[in-house]
């Protein structure tokens, strides 16, 4: 990438983040080419592209090679093999057992596994680097194993990406297309055109951001593991589909009286020599009655939290095997401190909090701690000390940690 002229303003003086690993808005920061947050995000993101070099200086893979496989073995691991043997494209998805890839001497396969982060302390350490954007929009961490010549094709994303070299060489290409139609008959989506117009080697500590569909094609240069931190962005479609969902699971909250429970009248429809025809007088009152249905931004931010906050479906927590009682476990944390488990989702508003799907109000006790909870993803034993008084907040996390939701000690 041609190199861009230094930032004119003067850097802000680094400081201590509150979030392990993730810099402050205005803390400049190796991570996104010695800028802070906020210039990237506002020159960067969803802009164009952006090469920085040794972004983690000094980095090694989360997980070695055979502990990435094993975890490729396990049920509620989203994983997939692609392979582009005798020059064709073929997927697979797990679980894999570890006879089942192919020999790790063997050219052109790569093996992804999503969501690395919610099964590995390193790998959810490594996302947590880049929780300057905001947890509603980050959404997993995929580590991609290839061999030489191991790649998924030319393609583009509909999100946003960092792609971390962790181990071993990969070249890209990159380039705004204006021919997206892919390659018909794979199993992959695979760009049937593709026109690079910058191309690098990433080495360990090397990352490339890629906003929403700018092109890139990715080739091991040698056996090479690549992090992936990608982000959600649902389409219209399916946000406005859920909303509804949303809306009508809720209905009784919004009920005004008896009105909302009459049911459909037509004391005034005439008798048909068309039987089969949609009724007019049917669709009229029908459309009448959806015009009724309203919503407002409270309604907007609950559907957002329980919706952003769900886990994927394959997400499983594990309860303790011998949980602590509500007393007991005070006095543990009191020492240890808590932290929330890597697969749970907390987040908040002025109103309102959501954990895992689930939706309650933000009372006056629980904005105390709940809100530093969702921040830092952690309560210091310190911390947690001076908040015993609050019986509410015991409770609450007692229940959490039941449930597998939070862990004991502070750090993992």
């Amino acid at each position: 990438m041609p190199k861009r002229p230094q930032d004119a303003t003067p850097a802000p003086v680094p400081r201590q983040s509150d979030t392990p690993g993730a810099p402050l808005p205005d803390e400049v920061t190796p991570l996104l080419g010695n800028r802070t947050p906020r210039q990237f995000m506002r020159r960067y993101w969803q802009k164009k592209p952006l090469l920085i070099r040794q972004a983690v200086p000094g980095i090694s893979a989360p997980l070695a090679r055979d502990e990435l496989f094993e975890l490729a073995d396990l049920d509620d691991v989203e994983s997939r093999l692609i392979t582009h043997f005798r020059n064709t494209w073929n997927l697979e998805h797990g679980p894999f057992a570890p006879d089942e890839l192919p020999a790790v001497k063997k050219r052109e396969w790569t093996l992804l596994v999503q969501g690395a982060n919610l099964h590995d302390d390193r790998a959810h350490a490594l996302m947590n680097r880049f929780r300057f954007i905001p947890d509603a929009r980050l959404d997993d961490l995929m580590i991609s194993y290839a061999t030489d010549g191991g790649g998924v094709g030319p393609h583009f994303d509909s999100y946003d990406v960092f792609l971390l070299q962790i181990h071993g060489k990969r070249r890209w290409r990159i380039g705004v297309q204006r021919d997206l139609s892919l390659k018909p008959g794979l199993p992959l989506k695979v760009l049937q055109h593709f026109e690079p117009e910058e191309e690098w080697v990433l080495e360990p500590g090397d990352m490339l951001y890629l906003p929403p569909h700018i092109a890139h094609d990715g080739i091991a240069e040698g056996e090479c593991m690549t992090a992936s931190i990608g982000f959600r962005a649902p389409s219209a479609h399916e946000l406005t589909a859920q909303f509804l969902y949303h809306l009508a699971e809720r209905a009784d909250e919004h009920a005004e009286g008896a009105r909302a429970n009459t049911r459909y009248r037509d004391p005034t429809q005439e008798p048909v020599g068309n039987p089969g025809a949609l009724p007019a007088l049917l669709v009229e009152r029908v459309g009448a009655i959806l015009a009724n249905v309203n919503w407002n931004e409270k309604d907007v931010a609950g559907f957002l939290g329980t919706y952003l906050s769900e886990p994927k479906s394959n997400v499983v927590f594990d309860s303790p095997e011998r949980a602590l009682n509500e007393q007991k476990f005070a006095e543990r944390a009191k020492k240890t401190g808590i932290r929330l488990d890597r697969k749970t989702n907390l987040l908040y508003d002025a109103r309102s909090y959501f954990v895992n799907g689930e939706a309650a109000m933000l009372s006056s006790k629980l904005k105390k701690w709940l809100p530093e909870l969702a921040d830092t993803r952690r309560l210091e034993a310190k911390r947690f000390v001076t908040l015993t008084d609050e019986s509410s907040m015991t409770a609450l996390l007692h229940e959490w940690y039941r449930a597998g939701w939070i862990q004991m000690g502070a750090m993992a």
